[in-house]
């Protein structure tokens, strides 16, 4: 592999950081990022450089095994269990679903300090 297809969900600040490294990465396409908001500031920054934003994740979701991997910011329960249940019902045993918490620790390290970002107490 030599290229890394990624597509984020959810597109608040988290996402933003998140955002800014992976374009700054020659090895990464940013293939979408989805946000119900069409203002918040990673849908702002994605169309600021071409990036396709769209406010229904299913549009994400439809290039299947084309993605190598989903990056859930949401910080939401609920979507993460859409987009499992999405890859079993698909059947895309490729793309992998990268949590919230992994890409905290992702800004984090980059940072050099922690991160305070949006996540969800409950269990993943």
């Amino acid at each position: 592999m030599s290229r890394f297809s990624v597509g984020i969900i959810g597109a608040g600040q988290a996402a933003t950081e998140l955002l800014h490294q992976l374009m700054s990465a020659e090895f990464v396409d940013i293939v979408g990022i989805a946000d119900l908001k069409t203002d918040t500031p990673g849908i702002v920054l994605a169309r600021e450089n071409n990036i396709r934003t769209t406010t229904n994740m299913q549009d994400i979701l439809e290039l299947g095994e084309q993605l190598d991997i989903l990056i859930d910011v949401t910080g939401v329960h609920v979507v993460r269990e859409q987009l499992r249940r999405h890859m079993v019902e698909s059947g895309n045993r490729h793309t992998v679903i990268m949590h919230e918490r992994i890409a905290a620790l992702m800004v984090s390290l980059a940072k050099g300090q922690l991160v305070d970002m949006k996540a969800s107490d409950e269990e993943y």
